[in-house]
């Protein structure tokens, strides 16, 4: 059982969570929340639409995590000026610091997690995933 795929991935997603969740725990967000800063932080104002897309998640859950971050004073949303039917999404100062500060506390984690293998081989396990999860798109 230990050596199925499956049995690997989930648990070493586990460990990583362990890490993350506490290492961004002190501003106030999550891993999933992190990436919706991270997808924002553009020079250019995004419709929701397209920050989900990038993501790759649906409109309703792009919705709520925007509800989210929005009462935590991360972003704003208005209506395009295009196009009234649109929202637009934007990082506030804030949230531009706390996607930083989160990025930062996110790659020590991650370095915490890697810390038992070889640079060389953390690199190619990030290369090999990277590749599985864009031929899986």
């Amino acid at each position: 059982m230990s050596s199925r795929l499956g049995y690997l991935l989930k648990h070493a997603q586990l460990r990583l969570t362990e890490l993350t969740g506490p290492a961004l725990a002190p501003y106030g967000i999550d891993g999933r929340e992190l990436a919706v800063l991270a997808v924002l932080d553009v020079t250019e104002p995004i419709s929701q639409q397209e920050a989900a897309t990038r993501l790759g998640i649906d409109r309703t859950t792009m919705v709520a995590m925007v509800d989210t971050l929005e009462g935590k004073g991360l972003v704003t949303r208005r209506p395009d000026p295009a196009d009234r039917r649109r929202n637009l999404v934007e990082l506030t100062a804030e949230g531009r610091q706390t996607h930083r500060d989160g990025g930062y506390a996110v790659e020590r984690a991650e370095r915490e997690f890697l810390a038992e293998v070889a640079d060389e081989d953390a690199r190619l396990f990030r290369d090999v995933l990277s590749r599985l999860v864009r031929a899986a798109r």
